[in-house]
């Protein structure tokens, strides 16, 4: 039997990037038939939307594309996420900077930037879209559609291709 593994997407509200890499990662790993092998989640670094359902118009723009994130709900992380999670994938800088805060001591999981695997994006960062308009949405979608087909890729390769 393969290991299970886990990836965790974090951005600062958990209403709009991270919501949006956990819908498309999803959709993604569905498609490969893998969904028994890869737990996928999302957190925020902030509390500011515990419980709270993502943006409409960042579930619009997924919509749109065929991902469904009705179902999910802000969460904030903690300090354990690093003891559940393989993959602890923040989408900017200022994120990464509190998560790696919060990593304790020891920890096996390190967190990176979720945009280290994309392919077809040169920068390293997730803009928050939350306060521009309908095509800060679509870019985000673009860049999250490019580390994700590359996430999966990196851990069929790693843990799957024995």
């Amino acid at each position: 039997m393969k290991k299970k593994v886990s990836v965790l997407f974090v951005c600062m509200g958990n209403i709009c990037r991270s919501p949006t890499a956990e819908a498309v990662f999803r959709h993604y790993v569905e498609n490969a038939g893998l969904t028994r092998y890869i737990r996928i989640d999302s957190a925020g670094t902030h509390d500011y939307h515990l419980g709270d359902p993502p943006d409409l118009r960042t579930q619009r723009a997924a919509q749109q594309r065929g991902y469904d994130m009705s179902g999910l709900r802000g969460r904030q992380v903690d300090a354990g996420d690093f003891m559940r999670f393989d993959y602890v994938l923040a989408m900017d800088r200022a994120n990464l900077a509190i998560l790696q805060s919060l990593a304790p001591t020891g920890s096996d999981t390190q967190a990176r930037l979720f945009l280290e695997y994309a392919r077809h994006h040169a920068g390293r960062e997730v803009p928050d879209p939350y306060y521009g308009g309908a095509d800060g949405f679509e870019r985000v979608l673009d860049m999250v559609e490019d580390a994700a087909e590359g996430l999966l890729q990196h851990i069929r390769q790693r843990h799957f291709m024995s």
